[in-house]
C-alpha cells in the first residue's frame, strides 16, 4: 500500500488520511495523541535512519514515527534532510525509548508503511532499503575505503579451435566489489603476445594462423584496476584454414529505415532438391502424399528469390533459426542441437548461409537471424550436453530406432541406416535396464499408446522430470502458470528442453556460438522465447556480449545500428500482460533499476520479486517516440537495454486497424523507444487476437492495415506470402497431425517460380513465369508503394510521432530531425482529419502530389478511402509513385 498508514487505531486522525485533502486538516487540529512531535529527552540516546530513495522519486522525505510506549509525531512527521546520492537520513531523540515505529510519507498523500506493518527500528544506525531494516548498519553515505582486493582466478579455462578459429571460455571470477572485465592473453604463432580485453566469460578469437599452437591463460579486473593471478594455461592448436566465402560485413544502418520481409526459410522456395528431407513424420503427416518433405526450401532457392523480396521493396530479410536442429518435425528451425552449425538441409554447394548473407548484401538488404537462447532440442545441445537414452527395445518401434550406430553423429541429412531403419533418435536400445541408467521408472509402460497404438515407455524420450538432464545446465519442471516466475526456468514443450540460462557454462556455449553468426556479418538478430529468460540475465550476459562482439569486429557505429528485437509474447489486449509487469514485452527494453545478487540465478529472483511489488505504476515511461509539441527531439536512450521487441499489443488487434493503432498509442510511453517496434499482422504462430490461422480479413482490411503499418511508429513486417494472401484462414501449425500444404506453413515456391530482377526496391525490372503473375496482384501493388513512400520520406522511418490537436480515427503526425534532414509528414489513413497547430508553409501530398499552402496552422483532409491514405509533407518532394489499387 503506497497511500497511508493502515493500523493507526491508537492514532485515530492518520486514518483520514486515505483523503490526501484532509492532511492540512489534521495537521491544523493535531489530536492528544498526535501531540508528541520530537520527544526532547537525553541526547545521547537516538536513532539516525538512512531511508533508501532511488525507487522513490518523492520531492520530500517525511519520518512519521512514535518512540516505543510514546505518541506519534503530527503527521506528516518530521522532514529527513539529503545524506548523499539515493539517501535521506533522521536523527531523533528517543528518551528513556529503546526504539521506534516508523512509516514515511512525501508530505502529500503517499506512504511507504511496510505494507500496513509499521517499520520497527532500534536506537542507534538503521538504514531502510526495499522495506528491509538493517540495525547497527555502516552509514551508507561513508566514503569508502580504496578497494584493494583482487578478484579471484579465473578458473576451468578451456580453449577448442575450429579451422582457425579458436573459442575461449571460462567459469566467472568473483570480487568483493565485482569484476569489471578480462584479459586474455594468447601467445603463439608468429604475432607472438596478444592481450585482449574481454566483458564476457567466452571469446571467439579469429583469423589466427593455421596448424598452429596456441597458449592462453585469463585474468579478472575490477573496477579498480586490481588484477587477479593468472589463470591455468590452455593451450589448443588450429587447423587448416577452411574454404569458405569471405566473412560478411552489416549493412550497419539504422534498422527503422528497412522494412522486414519474413521468411521460414525451408517452406519458401527449394533451390536444391538434394537437401529435402521428411524426416521421420514423413508419412504420418501427409506430407509424403504432397511430395512435399517438410525441408524443402534452402538458402539456394532463398538466394535466387532475393530480387522478389526486393521488388516488393523490403531491405531485411528476417530468416528462422539456421543451427543444425534435433526433432521429428523441426524443419522451422527452433530445436537447436547443435548451435555452432548451420543445418546442412539449408546449405547447397555455392549456397552456403555465408553466400546468402553476402548474396543479401551485395543487394543493399539486411539479414536478421532468428536466434534461441532458452532452450535446445529435447535431445540436448551438442557441445553442451546430450543425453544419453536407454529405451526399451521393441518390435513396434523399430520404424522410429535402432541400435546405436557407433561412430554415427546426427547431421540432420543422414537418416536411415543400410537396413532401411531409422537412427534418427537414441543412443541405445535395450531389452533390460543397461547400468549407467539416470532415467526414472526406466521401462515401465506409461499408460499412454502412441498414435500409432504403440505402447509408451518412460524414458523412450528425454524429458525434464525423467533424471537424464544435469540441473547445472537444464531445468527440471513443466511449465505451469505462463504469467509465474516457473515461466521462465521450466520446459515448455517435450521438444524444448529449457536451458539454465543462469549458469555460466550455459551462457559461454550460447554467447561462443552467436558470436560465429555475428562475424558472418548478420545485421541482427529476433530473439525467440525472450520472456523466459529472466530481464537479469539478458542485461548482464547476452546482450551486452551481443554488442561487445559486433563492436570488436566491425565498430561501434555498427554495433549501435545491430537489431536485437525480441519474441515477448503477451496475448492480451491490455498495457500491461495479465498485470505481470515481468511478463510484458516493454519490460526487456529497459535497464536494471538497482543492483541484484552477483549469482545470477538469485538476481533473476530477486528482480522478478522486486518488479512485480512495485507494479504497473512504478515502471520507467519515455518521451522517446513522440514529438514536443511539433518539434523533434533527441531520444534519450541511456537506459535502453539493448534489446527492442515486436509490437505485440498491435499484433493482437490487427483484427481491425483502428485497434490496432489505438492500443498502440496506449503502450508506448513505456516503451524504451517505440519506434524501434517490429509490427505485424500475423506470423508463423499466430494471427491477431491469438488465432492460430493466418489473417482472413479480407483484402481490403489487409490494404489498410498495411497503409497504417508502414506510416505509423515502428519497423512493418510482412509475413511470407501475405502479400497474396497466402493460405488466408488457414491454420498456421498443426504439427505432424496435418499435411503442411494445408496450413499456414505451406510451400510458397509455385507463387514464385520463373525468373524475376529487381532495378530498384520496389521496381520490377524482367519478370517471367509464375511470379510475373504474383507481383501483379493489388495488395503486391499497394506494399510496393508503400515502401516507395516510407523509403523517401525519413519521418516515416524514423521519425517521432503525436495526436495532439489533430481530429480524425487513424491521423498523427511525424517528424524526424537529425542535421541537415528535416522531415515533417501529416497522416491519415482511411479517415478524414484536421490537423491544427502546425506549422505554416507548403504541404504536398506523397499519393496524390496535392498542393496545401498552410496558413493559420490548420490543415484539414477528406477521407481518402479504406486502404487508402494522404500523406502530407512540408516541402515536401511531390507524388511518389504511380496510382495502384488502393494508393490514388
Amino acid at each position: 500500500m503506497e497511500r497511508s498508514p493502515a493500523r493507526r487505531l491508537r492514532r485515530p486522525l492518520t486514518a483520514l488520511l486515505i483523503s490526501g485533502s484532509l492532511l492540512s486538516l489534521v495537521q491544523a487540529v493535531p489530536q492528544a495523541d498526535d501531540l508528541a512531535a520530537e520527544p526532547v529527552a537525553d541526547a545521547a540516546n537516538t536513532a539516525t535512519v538512512f531511508y533508501y530513495t532511488k525507487t522513490r522519486n518523492w520531492s520530500q522525505y517525511n519520518l512519521h514515527y512514535a518512540p516505543d510506549g510514546g505518541a506519534w509525531t503530527t503527521v506528516p512527521g518530521v522532514t529527513m534532510e539529503a545524506a548523499c546520492t539515493d539517501w535521506v537520513k533522521k536523527t531523533v531523540d528517543l528518551g528513556s525509548a529503546s526504539g521506534l515505529q516508523a512509516t514515511f510519507n512525501n508530505g502529500n498523500g503517499t506512504w511507504d508503511n511496510n505494507n500496513g506493518a509499521d517499520y520497527t527500528i532500534p536506537a542507534g544506525t538503521s538504514t531502510v532499503k526495499n522495506r528491509t531494516v538493517v540495525e547497527d548498519a555502516a552509514d551508507p553515505c561513508a566514503t569508502e575505503a580504496p578497494d584493494t582486493e583482487a578478484p579471484t582466478v579465473p578458473s576451468e579455462v578451456s580453449a577448442s579451435a575450429d579451422g582457425v578459429s579458436v573459442v575461449l571460455t571460462w567459469e566467472p571470477s568473483t570480487d568483493n566489489k565485482g569484476v569489471a572485465k578480462y584479459q586474455v592473453t594468447r601467445t603463439g604463432g608468429t604475432t607472438g603476445t596478444t592481450v585482449m580485453d574481454v566483458g564476457s566469460t567466452v571469446l571467439t578469437d579469429t583469423g589466427l594462423e593455421e596448424k598452429t599452437d596456441y597458449t592462453y591463460t585469463v585474468e579478472a579486473v575490477d573496477a579498480a584496476g586490481n588484477v587477479s593471478a593468472a589463470s591455468a594455461p590452455a593451450q589448443v592448436s588450429t587447423g587448416e584454414k577452411p574454404a569458405a566465402p569471405a566473412a560478411g560485413t552489416p549493412l550497419g544502418t539504422d534498422p527503422r529505415k528497412d522494412p522486414i520481409y519474413f521468411v521460414l526459410t525451408a517452406r519458401f522456395n527449394d533451390g536444391d532438391s538434394s537437401n529435402n528431407r521428411g524426416g521421420s513424420q514423413h508419412v504420418k503427416s501427409g506430407n509424403a502424399a504432397n511430395d512435399d518433405p517438410m525441408f524443402r526450401g534452402d538458402f539456394k532457392g532463398l538466394v535466387q528469390k532475393l530480387d522478389y523480396i526486393k521488388a516488393l521493396g523490403f531491405s531485411a530479410v528476417w530468416v528462422t533459426p539456421v543451427v543444425l536442429n534435433r526433432s521429428d518435425y523441426d524443419y522451422h528451425g527452433y530445436h537447436g542441437y547443435d548451435f555452432y552449425k548451420v543445418d546442412p538441409r539449408l546449405e547447397s554447394a555455392g549456397a552456403s548461409y555465408q553466400d546468402l548473407i553476402n548474396a543479401a548484401h551485395a543487394k543493399g538488404m539486411k539479414i536478421y537471424q532468428d536466434v534461441v537462447y532458452n532452450h535446445s532440442s529435447r535431445w540436448g545441445a551438442k557441445g553442451l550436453f546430450t543425453p544419453t537414452v536407454y529405451g526399451v527395445r521393441e518390435a513396434q518401434w523399430s520404424w522410429y530406432y535402432d541400435e546405436k550406430n557407433e561412430g554415427f553423429e546426427y547431421d540432420g541429412l543422414t537418416v536411415e541406416t543400410k537396413s532401411g531403419k531409422s537412427y534418427y533418435n537414441g543412443d541405445l536400445w535395450s531389452t533390460a535396464e543397461p547400468s549407467g541408467n539416470t532415467c526414472v521408472n526406466w521401462g515401465k509402460p506409461t499408460g499412454g499408446k502412441s498414435a500409432e497404438g504403440y505402447t509408451v515407455y518412460n524414458c523412450q524420450w528425454p524429458s525434464p522430470t525423467s533424471g537424464m538432464f544435469p540441473t547445472a545446465l537444464y531445468h527440471q519442471c513443466w511449465i505451469g502458470n505462463w504469467e509465474g516466475e516457473d515461466s521462465r526456468s521450466c520446459w515448455l514443450h517435450e521438444d524444448l528442453a529449457d536451458f539454465n540460462t543462469e549458469n555460466a557454462a550455459v551462457q559461454n556455449y550460447l554467447i561462443g556460438a552467436y558470436n560465429k553468426y555475428i562475424d558472418m556479418g548478420v545485421d541482427g538478430f529476433r530473439v525467440d522465447t525472450a520472456v523466459h529468460i529472466p530481464r537479469t540475465t539478458w542485461n548482464r550476459r547476452f546482450l551486452p556480449a551481443i554488442q561487445e562482439r559486433v563492436t570488436q569486429r566491425f565498430g561501434a557505429e555498427a554495433a549501435k545500428n545491430f537489431f536485437v528485437f525480441g519474441e515477448v509474447a503477451a496475448f492480451v489486449n491490455d498495457k500491461w500482460n495479465r498485470g505481470s509487469v515481468n511478463h510484458s514485452a516493454q519490460f526487456y527494453t529497459w535497464k536494471e533499476r538497482k543492483e541484484y545478487d552477483a549469482d545470477d540465478a538469485k538476481a533473476a529472483l530477486e528482480m522478478y520479486d522486486y518488479e512485480q511489488q512495485l507494479g504497473t505504476g512504478n515502471q520507467p515511461t519515455s518521451t522517446n517516440a513522440f514529438l514536443q509539441g511539433n518539434g523533434y527531439h533527441t531520444p534519450d536512450h541511456s537506459k535502453f537495454s539493448g534489446m527492442h521487441v515486436i509490437d505485440m499489443r498491435m499484433h493482437m488487434n490487427f483484427g481491425d486497424a483502428h485497434n490496432a493503432f489505438s492500443n498502440g498509442k496506449d503502450s508506448d510511453d513505456s516503451y524504451n523507444d517505440a519506434t524501434y517496434n517490429v509490427v505485424y499482422v500475423d506470423s508463423h504462430d499466430y494471427g491477431p487476437n491469438k488465432s492460430s490461422e493466418r489473417y482472413t480479413g479480407g483484402t481490403d482490411a489487409w490494404a489498410e492495415n498495411m497503409s497504417l503499418m508502414w506510416t505509423f511508429r515502428g519497423i512493418p513486417t510482412l509475413y511470407y506470402g501475405s502479400e497474396v494472401e497466402f493460405q488466408a484462414g488457414k491454420k498456421i501449425d498443426c504439427g505432424p497431425s496435418c499435411a503442411l500444404a494445408t496450413t499456414g506453413r505451406a510451400y510458397f515456391g509455385d507463387h514464385i517460380a520463373g525468373e524475376v530482377k529487381a532495378a530498384d526496391f520496389s521496381k520490377v525490372e524482367s519478370a517471367t513465369g509464375a511470379v510475373a503473375a504474383t507481383l501483379d496482384k493489388p495488395l503486391v501493388k499497394h506494399v510496393q508503394r508503400l515502401n516507395q513512400i516510407r523509403r523517401a520520406i525519413p519521418a516515416l522511418q524514423m521519425g517521432q510521432y503525436s495526436t495532439e490537436g489533430i481530429s480524425g480515427g487513424m491521423a498523427f503526425k511525424r517528424r524526424y530531425t537529425s542535421g541537415s534532414t528535416d522531415s515533417f509528414a501529416l497522416v491519415t489513413v482511411t479517415d478524414g482529419a484536421t490537423f491544427t497547430g502546425i506549422p505554416d508553409g507548403s504541404y504536398v501530398d506523397a499519393v496524390t502530389g496535392d498542393v496545401r499552402q498552410v496558413s493559420g496552422g490548420t490543415l484539414t483532409v477528406t477521407a481518402p478511402g479504406k486502404g487508402n491514405l494522404r500523406v502530407y509533407v512540408l516541402n515536401g518532394p511531390g507524388r511518389i509513385g504511380t496510382a495502384g489499387p488502393y494508393l490514388k
